[in-house]
């Protein structure tokens, strides 16, 4: 069972560069607090992956056929690529690490399987697409509905502060629903755990990198692609929680990452483009493009030197 602690690892990683994603603008912003924010993040993200986790899972076991101690590479190798981004504040794809990991090891051993490939990277390249239409749309029809509403500055704090709370508690639901599979998803493919067996571990592992080291990746998001106002902040971690969820039930885990990007730069276009900061959208789309192939490279380096 030492083979899943690559798995434990590669969750905390997730835990630690993806929570960002879920209270990042809120935290930011100034509407909820840090400690907050990541003891509902951890809650919430456990509980989507113990029910609704297990979706995803099939998807990971249909790239390739792996056995145990090519999953323990595959798992570790995405970790250390994730820990790395993390460490230098880029939020970055834990699925493109692990899909990466998993057809590099495919690759070395000729079981991967390229036609499932396909559907993955549509959705891929969907994700930030939903997430800029999403945030897009419904910063336009809610702010008409909140300003005809709600006139007060009293009013409109308690909106902003609940909105923030429950669009969070959606998106680390989400998030742990869709990305679980991610984590400990290669171990049902290889016959050592089972689903619900890998949502509760994983959900855990998730759990435990959010309480522990996510206060870094979480500024990146929530300031330096775009100045946020606390409506904004709602906007983008809805939207980013309808896009995952939307995945979710499609069976394919995407990048929160991805989404949660997507919808800020939805919410930039619905105020100024010029507010944007090409530079850090420069520097996270050279993440999401280093991070499969980095993956993959270091699963056939660990593969070939421990078999």
């Amino acid at each position: 069972m030492w083979k899943i602690l690559s798995g434990v690892f590669l969750g905390w990683s997730l835990g630690a560069n993806h929570s960002a994603n879920i209270f990042g603008t809120g935290v930011a912003t100034g509407v909820v607090k840090y400690r907050t924010a990541i003891l509902l993040t951890a809650v919430f993200v456990l509980i989507g992956s113990v029910l609704e986790g297990p979706k995803c899972m099939k998807t990971l076991g249909d790239l390739s056929r792996l056995v145990t101690i090519e999953a323990f590479c595959c798992t570790l190798s995405a970790a250390v690529t994730m820990t790395v981004l993390t460490f230098i504040a880029v939020p970055a794809s834990t699925s493109q690490a692990i899909i990466g990991a998993i057809l590099g090891a495919g690759i070395l051993s000729g079981t991967a399987d390229f036609s499932k490939l396909y559907k993955i990277v549509s959705c891929w390249v969907l994700t930030p697409v939903g997430g800029i239409i999403f945030a897009y749309t419904l910063h336009r029809v809610l702010l008409i509905i909140l300003n005809k509403t709600v006139t007060g500055m009293t009013g409109r704090s308690l909106v902003y502060f609940s909105g923030i709370i429950i669009a969070g508690c959606y998106a680390a639901y989400s998030l742990g629903a869709n990305s679980v599979a991610n984590v400990t998803g290669v171990y049902v493919g290889a016959g050592l755990l089972t689903a619900q067996e890998a949502a509760l571990i994983g959900g855990l592992s998730i759990a435990c990198g959010v309480l522990t080291y996510s206060k870094k990746v979480m500024m990146t998001i929530g300031k330096d692609i775009v100045p946020l106002d606390p409506f904004s902040a709602f906007i983008v971690v809805l939207a980013e929680a309808i896009t995952l969820h939307i995945f979710t039930q499609i069976g394919v885990p995407i990048s929160s990452s991805q989404a949660a990007v997507g919808a800020v730069v939805g919410v930039g276009l619905v105020g100024d483009m010029r507010t944007l900061s090409p530079r850090m959208l420069i520097k996270i789309a050279g993440g999401w493009l280093a991070t499969p192939l980095s993956a993959g490279i270091l699963t056939c380096l660990l593969i070939t030197l421990l078999t």
